[in-house]
């Protein structure tokens, strides 16, 4: 259950506005997962994901590795 969460917040993260430029913090990355999810819903969160990897499988994989990597770290236990 945890992975399929980790991956709903990973999902979410990597769909939402934020960049990794900004440096969030782990309470912003937290705020963003939450409002993501609320406005996209799971499924339309992996349809963005999705969508990226195909349009633009160069840089969607540099953008999924630092969305797993703060969402990690933003809720870790």
């Amino acid at each position: 259950m945890n992975a399929v969460i980790d991956d709903v917040r990973t999902e979410a993260l990597f769909a939402s506005d934020a960049q990794r430029s900004e440096e969030p913090t782990h309470a912003q990355i937290r705020e963003i997962v939450s409002a993501t999810v609320g406005r996209l819903g799971p499924d339309g969160c992996a349809e963005r994901v999705a969508q990226e990897f195909g349009e633009h499988p160069d840089c969607a994989l540099g953008r999924m590795r630092w969305a797993r990597r703060a969402v990690r770290m933003a809720f870790a236990a």
